[in-house]
């Protein structure tokens, strides 16, 4: 059930960041990464099983917002893709911000929700420090990667190098910075490490599985 949750996911997940990009150009890639940058530190809080292995949702949205990214610097170039990185690391802070000071207000007698965005959201400092520190150099190394890579090989037919190889390697260095600080004393150094390991296998995955959409962005004529 959860593996075949997983595909949808990623085929609505990804279709959504060509339709954003179709319907609303550059500005609804903005848009596109702010959103899932909220969602998936939300539903990194859950803790699945996936094909035999634990681990967090939250990556495909994730995943989705460095295939925004690239859009943005294969269409744009660097800055707007530079742009695109400091939108959702200000959608982060907002996050964190905003869901603090609403579990600060003393809620009525018959109130139902504040135990639930309690469980929801007591670690979200955490969650978010670890995704907006991990988020900003991994998302940053992402669209230096791949503009140098396009100085090198411009040409269309690399474009699945240039792609694969800034989000592989920028995956990486998110999933060790986020899992560690995100996780690391509320589940054991097993179940952390456990959890890095097969969270950047999902996203290797997840990165080849983008680059056809990369392709299909790249046809789509817009501003």
């Amino acid at each position: 059930m959860n593996e075949a949750l997983f595909i949808t996911e990623m085929i609505l997940s990804f279709s959504g960041v060509l339709l954003a990009y179709k319907f609303f150009g550059k500005y609804g890639l903005f848009a596109w990464i702010a959103m899932n940058t909220i969602i998936a530190n939300i539903e990194v809080v859950k803790c699945v099983d996936m094909f035999t292995m634990p681990m967090t949702l939250g990556n495909i949205t994730f995943g989705s917002v460095f295939l925004a990214t690239d859009i943005l610097n294969e269409k744009y170039g660097r800055k707007v893709a530079q742009k695109g990185v400091f939108i959702g690391f200000f959608s982060l802070m907002t996050l964190t911000i905003f869901t603090q000071l609403d579990l600060l207000y003393v809620p009525n007698s018959e109130d139902f929700a504040q135990k639930s965005m309690q469980t929801l959201f007591a670690i979200t400092p955490r969650l978010c420090f670890g995704s907006m520190f991990a988020y900003l150099i991994s998302h940053s190394t992402e669209v230096f990667l791949f503009s140098t890579i396009k100085k090198f090989l411009p040409d269309d037919k690399f474009l699945w190098v240039r792609n694969n190889v800034a989000t592989i390697t920028s995956q990486l260095i998110d999933t060790i910075l986020f899992t560690f600080i995100a996780f690391l004393g509320i589940y054991s150094l097993k179940t952390v490490s456990m959890l890095c390991i097969t969270t950047y296998c999902i996203k290797v995955v997840l990165a080849f599985c983008e680059t056809p959409f990369l392709y299909s962005a790249k046809k789509i004529k817009n501003d």
